[in-house]
């Protein structure tokens, strides 16, 4: 499932996360909601109905199961989660669920709900009880914990199950379920810890929410909208993803907006803006729902409690405080529409600047064309190529005018090695994972964004997120199952960035725009006493397999005779899978350095060097 677009910070800047759905992912839910995740246990007959009196307007449908005649033990259901179901030891999972009989009964009962191997072995189970009386819906809650000892595999079962002789001819519906681990920073709702912790380590800055192709929806109808994804889960309806998975928007605006918090980043924020993918664009003349729309979006997230119904909402989550927004990017890859964007830009636009006046408003279609008015003060670039195609580029931004235009490099990646065919399939060199040759490519444009980051105040890797059962795209940052999360070579490649940026660029010797060798050199500053010290950091990367040296004169008075090296290194295909999680993994050593001091860097690698000088 594709999910993610990833930004960390670059020089006097950010880099940010575009959010798709979560489902199965970063949101911390293990059961599934699609229809084949659902399965009969010892002969229950399950089937998906619409409820005449449903659990909420936004859920119509339940599942109705009846407990045939003539069978012993537990009878029920059993849901396989998102490709399995990792159960942890002395680990508590919260699960619940809402019930009803449709036709009262005198039926009193226990209903087991356990987390069972796919052989049927139960790990640990809660009871909780029911009644045939129940005929309004009612929501039950149990915890489930784990022993010590729990199977290494994650082929598991969630299973709701009642004695079967017992519970013979009752019919009872279901709806609304739900299987909880703890969850990063315990969050309700909230994240998968493994996931979460994982984007944690990058150290981003800011985090693209409701953004990417997610946001347009394949119809107007279709389109992912704010309102729907904030309250109570059940009154949720979720939507079919322009992924092709159903999104049940149980990860929303709300608790991105929290997660942003969690990791101390600044969400940039996408609103609708009259295209829908499918080729649709909102006339003119009926853009006004959905600027009011937009509108009460943004009051969501900056409104003061008691200035609009959309911030009285935020307030009312726990949350009355605003959250914090400086740029909100209108629509997303406006170029597939660009001869309506031009009104539909200026509708949004002059409407939301009226409102927000302190608000930056990124436009998506391409740069100065079509010409746009208002001018935008900051476009979202998306390029994605081959790595050579990134090496070749690092100097992509040094020509840009400086007129005060600002850019996102919304979203990049190196994902294939075919320029012919850059989306196409495997098998025509599209990568399935970063490779240490896509990494060090993209690593070679990072330098770029680096060296032009008084234009650059933004750039994210793209896509985050993906599970390597079901995915939608190659390569991504970081891909996981239902078990474990594998980390790429990228990944290790955006955190040396990440974790070394500087507050300031050092202009040096620039690499040859058509060499294989690229760098930029930064500091951070620091005073002390008198003297203004430099923490100095170079970033090297290497797009070939040979060794390169590179000598470096340093017109500083005193510099420290060692250094701190991080390097990454492989071959051309070196990459981070499943079954080889950890090929190539950043390595710290230290360094000899100087006034003068020459690097071997290593083939397709990315280096950094750290230093004092002063």
């Amino acid at each position: 499932m594709k999910s993610f677009v990833f930004l960390l910070s670059i020089i006097g800047a950010t880099r940010a996360v575009t959010v798709s759905s979560g489902d199965g992912g970063l949101y911390a839910e293990r059961t599934s909601a699609a229809l084949n995740a659902w399965q009969a246990v010892n002969g229950a007959q399950i089937s998906v109905i619409a409820e005449t009196v449903p659990v909420s307007s936004a859920l119509p449908n339940a599942l109705h199961v009846v407990i045939p005649t003539g069978r012993t033990g537990p009878v029920g259901f059993a849901n396989t989660g998102y490709f399995g179901i990792k159960v942890a030891p002395s680990t508590t999972y919260s699960a619940s669920f809402f019930y009803r009989f449709p036709t009262a009964s005198s039926f009193r009962g226990i209903a087991t709900v356990s987390l069972q191997t796919t052989s049927g072995q139960v790990i640990s189970s809660s009871t909780v009880s029911i009644s045939g009386a129940q005929t309004s819906w009612q929501q039950l809650s149990v915890q489930i914990v784990p022993p010590i000892a729990t199977p290494s595999s994650t082929a598991n079962l969630f299973v709701i199950t009642l004695d079967g002789e017992a519970a013979a001819g009752q019919t009872i519906n279901f709806a609304m379920f739900s299987l909880f681990p703890p969850t990063f920073k315990s969050r309700p709702n909230g994240m998968r810890m493994d996931i979460a912790e994982c984007t944690a380590t990058q150290n981003s800055r800011t985090d693209e929410c409701a953004g990417g192709n997610n946001l347009e929806g394949q119809t107007v109808a279709t389109r992912w909208q704010w309102n729907a994804t904030v309250g109570p889960l059940v009154d949720r309806p979720g939507r079919v993803g322009d992924w092709g998975y159903i999104n049940t928007d149980g990860l929303g605006l709300f608790e991105y907006l929290t997660w942003c918090e969690d990791l101390n980043m600044t969400p940039i924020m996408a609103v609708w803006a009259g295209f829908a993918l499918g080729g649709t664009s909102v006339a003119e003349a009926d853009l006004q729902p959905y600027i009011q729309q937009a509108i009460d979006q943004i009051n969501f997230v900056i409104g003061e409690q008691g200035t609009s119904a959309a911030a009285d909402l935020r307030a009312s989550l726990g949350h009355p405080e605003p959250f914090a927004l400086t740029f909100v990017e209108v629509g997303n890859e406006d170029f597939f529409a660009a001869d309506t964007y031009i009104y539909r830009w200026r509708d949004f636009v002059n409407a939301l600047k009226a409102q927000f006046p302190n608000l930056h408003f990124i436009a998506t279609s391409n740069t100065f064309n079509p010409i746009l008015s208002p001018n935008p003060t900051e476009y979202d670039v998306h390029v994605y190529q081959t790595p050579s195609w990134f090496a070749q580029n690092s100097f992509f931004y040094d020509g840009f005018q400086r007129n005060q235009t600002k850019y996102f490099e919304g979203e990049y990646a190196a994902i294939s090695t075919n320029p012919d065919d850059i989306f196409g399939s495997p098998a025509d060199g599209r990568l399935t994972f970063p490779t240490m040759q896509s990494s060090t490519g993209e690593a070679a444009f990072m330098t770029g964004l680096e060296r032009n980051s008084d234009i650059v105040f933004a750039a994210s890797y793209a896509p985050l997120l993906n599970h390597v059962s079901n995915s939608q795209w190659t390569p991504n940052l970081v891909s996981f199952d239902s078990g474990a999360v594998y980390r790429s070579t990228s990944f290790y490649v955006q955190k040396l960035f990440s974790l070394n940026r500087g507050d300031q660029y050092i202009p040096s010797t620039l690499p040859s725009r058509t060499g294989t060798i690229f760098w930029s050199v930064v500091r951070n500053t620091a005073a002390q006493s008198i003297t203004i010290k430099f923490n100095i950091t170079r970033k090297i990367s290497n797009t070939i397999g040979t060794i390169t040296p590179v000598t470096f004169v340093l017109p500083f008075a005193t510099v420290a005779t060692t250094g701190t090296l991080q390097v990454i290194q492989g071959s051309a295909t070196t990459s981070n899978t499943p079954t080889t999680p950890n090929a190539a993994v950043p390595v710290t050593s230290s360094i000899t350095t100087g006034t003068t001091f020459t690097y071997n860097a290593p083939g397709f690698s990315v280096s950094v060097i750290t230093l004092v000088a002063h």
